[in-house]
């Protein structure tokens, strides 16, 4: 991959770290995210519960993005109103 390396500690390797040191119950959300991609989901969804229930955790909860929720949408408005 060519350009500057991704940030460290990676995502996977954190969560398989914490289930290995005794974490049970994670919560996870990608706050640089609007919506929900199929990417995310696959990956931050599906793939890092695995590796945490693995390594040994117990309770994995993916919280989704605001996607279209009317509190969103709005907030969006609000943020962009005063460009228009």
């Amino acid at each position: 991959m060519a350009g500057n390396p991704w940030l460290t500690p990676y995502t996977d390797e954190t969560l398989k770290m914490l289930g290995e040191k005794g974490t049970k119950h994670i919560q996870v959300l990608c706050p640089g995210f609007a919506a929900d991609c199929l990417e995310t989901l696959e990956e931050i969804a599906v793939q890092n519960r695995e590796i945490f229930l693995e390594a040994g955790g117990k309770q994995y909860e993916y919280i989704p993005a605001l996607n279209a929720d009317a509190a969103h949408i709005e907030m969006m408005v609000n943020l962009t109103a005063p460009y228009r």
